[in-house]
């Protein structure tokens, strides 16, 4: 089976931008991905918030595995969101205006049910704060990519 990366909306927006400070690191994640035959995939809730500023034929489509949400997808977000919210009750999950299951712990599902994905890639910190905590109750099976870190660190290779 292929490894997988699931992307989320902050990538498309970094890699879509050639003027956005995170899109050098996008752009070289994106042929990362390619260079090594690991599937790109996005969900049609990334779809479905890039469709709010932009238009999904900007996308690159030809290049993506598209991953609708379905009820394993639904059952794992409950999980998710029971520890996101128990953490923000109890002070532990600090985080800026945000609704906790709208997006981060529905796609988190989405990459944890997905049998071939063993990546997150995401520039979102705040998504990064809840895929922590939820860490620190269970194991998502996948690794959460912080895109502000450049591909060859993430996967420690050495570029000439």
């Amino acid at each position: 089976m292929h490894k997988a990366v699931l992307l989320d909306t902050s990538f498309f927006l970094r890699f879509l931008n050639e003027s956005d400070l995170l899109f050098k690191n996008a752009d070289s994640y994106f042929r990362y991905f390619l260079k090594n035959e690991i599937t790109m995939m996005i969900s049609t809730i990334s779809i479905a918030e890039y469709c709010v500023g932009g238009d999904v034929h900007e996308l690159p489509l030809r290049n993506l595995q598209i991953v609708p949400f379905n009820l394993e997808h639904a059952k794992k977000t409950g999980e998710f969101a029971r520890i996101a919210f128990h953490a923000k009750k109890a002070g532990s999950l600090n985080i800026a205006n945000r609704n906790i299951i709208p997006n981060d712990t529905k796609l988190f599902a989405q990459a944890d049910c997905e049998k071939s994905v063993e990546f997150y890639i995401s520039a979102d910190s705040e998504s990064k704060k809840i895929y922590d905590i939820i860490k620190q109750e269970i194991s998502p099976k996948f690794q959460f990519i912080d895109l502000s870190i450049p591909y060859n660190e993430t996967f420690g290779l050495l570029v000439f």
